[in-house]
This record gives C-alpha cells, sequence and structure tokens, in this order.
C-alpha cells in the first residue's frame, strides 16, 4: 500500500487549501484515514481523522471549525479541506491509512499501518 499527498503549498493566514492523498495499491474502503501534522521542532500531532464509508470523522481541538476531511471512496482519495489558515498551522502534513475490520477510526498515529511522504504547508502572517 502507498499513499501519495500533494496540494500544500505557501499562503497567507486566512487563505484556504485543500490537500488530496491518493491510495494505491490495497483496497481503499478497507481503511481508516487520518491527517497529521509536524510542525518545525515539533511532535508529529493527530488532525483529522474519517471512517471507512465516511459517516465518522474526528479533529483536533485546534483544527475544528476549519479543517474538514472527507473522502472519496471511488477515486480513492481522502482530502483535509483548510479554511481561515493561520501561520500555526505551519507543518508538513501526512496522510495515513489504518487496516479496520469494523467502521472505527483512531486518532492515535500508533494505530496508523502505512503512511504518505508528507506535504509541507506554510501558513505567513
Amino acid at each position: 500500500v502507498q499513499l501519495q499527498a500533494s496540494g500544500g503549498g505557501l499562503v497567507q493566514a486566512g487563505d484556504s487549501l485543500r490537500l488530496s492523498c491518493g491510495l494505491s495499491g490495497g483496497t481503499f474502503n478497507y481503511y481508516a484515514l487520518g491527517w497529521f501534522r509536524q510542525a518545525p521542532g515539533k511532535e508529529r500531532e493527530f488532525v483529522a481523522a474519517i471512517n471507512r464509508s465516511g459517516g465518522w470523522t474526528e479533529y483536533a481541538d485546534s483544527v475544528k471549525g476549519r479543517f474538514t476531511i472527507s473522502r472519496d471512496n471511488a477515486k480513492r482519495r481522502v482530502y483535509l479541506q483548510m479554511n481561515s489558515l493561520k501561520p500555526e498551522d505551519t507543518a508538513v502534513y501526512y496522510c495515513a491509512a489504518d487496516r479496520v475490520i469494523m467502521t472505527v477510526l483512531s486518532i492515535d498515529e500508533a494505530q496508523y499501518d502505512y503512511w504518505g511522504q508528507g506535504t509541507l504547508v506554510t501558513v505567513s502572517s
């Protein structure tokens, strides 16, 4: 299984950006999917997750109301729509896949089996 993230870039505070991540080599709807991020000098942290069907999502408090995770099972892609971006959102963003049997999701990165290479988001003030 491979994950390929894209969509990062340099934006100004208040702008929007949409990250995209494609999964290949596995049955897409067997996986819960998540986005994590790592800011310079900090630990990687949970951002958002979505279960297999897309009917259940979870968000970190820091992004709740600004970010939206979604998935398109037909296109085998997961998205992270980021609105009202802040300088503190600057980080490398990683998509991850968690092979699950039931329609659950996890905010714990240790549960995720596969990781993408990361895409850099820089928000200037």
